[in-house]
């Protein structure tokens, strides 16, 4: 790793540790030449993933859009950048549980929804209203009666 003041390869690592559920690894680094100390990040990254779309072309996994569609219907709610980080690697992790080299958008949608149903209700509403095109205002209902019952049920147990 290059030191980012004098360009130097010569950087060594003095403290290690995870982050992000352990899926991140974050190095705090000593450039050897001029002592300048910097941090670095290291991350999983998804390779060979093929997202099959709804009219049947192919193209490459981009963590980007699905960070986009969640920022999106979390928009305006409480939210940390650590939590959305750990949002993320969540999704990506039920991806690779699935073992595939292609995945469909409806399967990405699925995990999204599902995810964000746990992690807020209203950017879940939000999500799905788009993702599912609730038809008119009785589709939309259901969906929220099935989450206020769900709660209520979850509440009883307690």
């Amino acid at each position: 790793m290059k030191c980012p003041v004098c360009l130097t390869q010569d950087t060594k690592v003095n403290d290690s540790r995870l982050i992000d559920d352990g899926f991140s690894i974050r190095r705090r680094r000593e450039c050897q030449k001029c002592n300048f100390r910097f941090s670095t990040q290291e991350q999983m990254e998804i390779l060979n993933l093929m997202v099959i779309k709804r009219d049947g072309n192919k193209e490459s996994y981009q963590q980007d859009k699905i960070k986009r569609g969640l920022e999106r219907a979390l928009e305006k709610r409480p939210y940390s950048l650590d939590q959305f980080k750990k949002l993320v690697n969540r999704v990506e992790r039920d991806f690779q549980k699935k073992k595939k080299e292609e995945i469909t958008s409806e399967e990405i949608g699925e995990v999204l929804m599902k995810r964000l149903k746990s992690f807020d209700k209203v950017a879940y509403i939000r999500f799905a209203s788009v993702y599912r095109s609730f038809e008119d205002v009785k589709t939309f209902q259901k969906e929220l009666k099935s989450l206020v019952n769900k709660r209520v049920q979850k509440n009883k147990k307690k």
